[in-house]
């Protein structure tokens, strides 16, 4: 008999991985937690994944984006003869759904938007980082920065949250959904600025959410207006030397918790000439004690409009 052909010993962990959509390392967890894995050898004795093994993985990945648990889902596949998938579960099922808000419009008033928020909110809980990657690359193309973010992201953000505060749980889920997110966001192509001094962007010290001020950021490069983004956690004294150095027209710190929301700090930003305008946004800002001379923002729309109309 002669050498088995590369279809007859299988696909590697990277190819199915291309073919599901899915990230190489979810696989190895399914693998590892549910067995599901490859059930194949090539003639150098590595793992392969069969057409049966691929199939039961496509059956899994349905179940997972229809609302399934991944344990769950990987029973159903294990027992379903390879190529038919069992019939899917609701949006949510098994106690791992997030807590959505504003998802539950009619059809004729946002049922498109809520079935996209739906489906990342299930890419999420599964740890899909292809369909996650998909679906805000989608939303990105199609809304922009500003829309894929209030209706997209927000929601699917906001109920991680939630879940956490109540359970401890998803911390896994907001990591990996940040690092999509940003890749996605740095892909986004960004309007030649005009000549003139950009806006620099920051966490307050000791801020680690530093998701909005990325967002921001290409937002601004969206609408063709230049930032600087400096990032989570940026020392006060850091954030002085950068106005210093960088000479901008406007500066925004964004706060997400009360442990870094104390605003006293703001009122020795450096003068500049001519003025500088500061601004603060998110949840964590003891917004009663911000300086006089630092506005406040709600909304990533409200920011862009803020910073491009004080450019020059």
């Amino acid at each position: 008999m002669g050498e088995p052909t590369a279809r007859e010993a299988g696909l590697g962990v990277g190819a199915v991985a291309r073919r599901l959509g899915v990230a190489a390392s979810t696989l190895r967890t399914w693998d590892r937690r549910y067995g599901i894995g490859p059930s194949g050898r090539s003639p150098g004795g590595h793992r392969r994944y069969t057409p049966a093994d691929l199939a039961r993985l496509e059956v899994m990945r349905r179940l997972i984006l229809a609302g399934a648990p991944p344990g769950e889902a990987a029973r159903a596949a294990l027992g379903a003869p390879p190529g038919e998938p069992a019939p899917p579960r609701a949006h949510g099922a098994g106690g791992h759904r997030l807590p959505l808000t504003g998802t539950g419009a009619p059809a004729e008033r946002g049922g498109e938007r809520t079935a996209r928020v739906r489906g990342l909110a299930r890419a999420v809980t599964a740890m899909d980082e292809g369909a996650m990657s998909a679906a805000v690359r989608s939303a990105l193309r199609r809304d922009g920065v500003v829309r894929a973010w209030d209706e997209l992201l927000v929601p699917v953000l906001v109920g991680i949250g939630r879940k956490h505060a109540a359970t401890g749980a998803c911390v896994e889920m907001e990591h990996l959904l940040s690092e999509v997110v940003l890749r996605c966001l740095a892909e986004v192509p960004a309007r030649r600025p005009p000549d003139g001094r950009a806006a620099l962007l920051a966490c307050a010290p000791d801020e680690q959410h530093s998701l909005p001020v990325h967002a921001l950021a290409a937002a601004l490069a969206e609408a063709g207006a230049p930032a600087v983004a400096l990032g989570a956690r940026v020392p006060a004294a850091a954030l002085y030397a950068a106005i210093d150095r960088v000479g901008p027209h406007a500066v925004f710190v964004w706060s997400q918790t009360r442990a870094t929301g104390d605003p006293a700090w703001l009122a020795d930003l450096p003068r500049t000439r001519p003025p500088l305008r500061a601004l603060a946004g998110g949840p964590g800002w003891a917004r009663h004690r911000l300086p006089r001379t630092v506005g406040f923002v709600t909304t990533l729309a409200e920011a862009v409009a803020e910073l491009t109309a004080t450019s020059y």
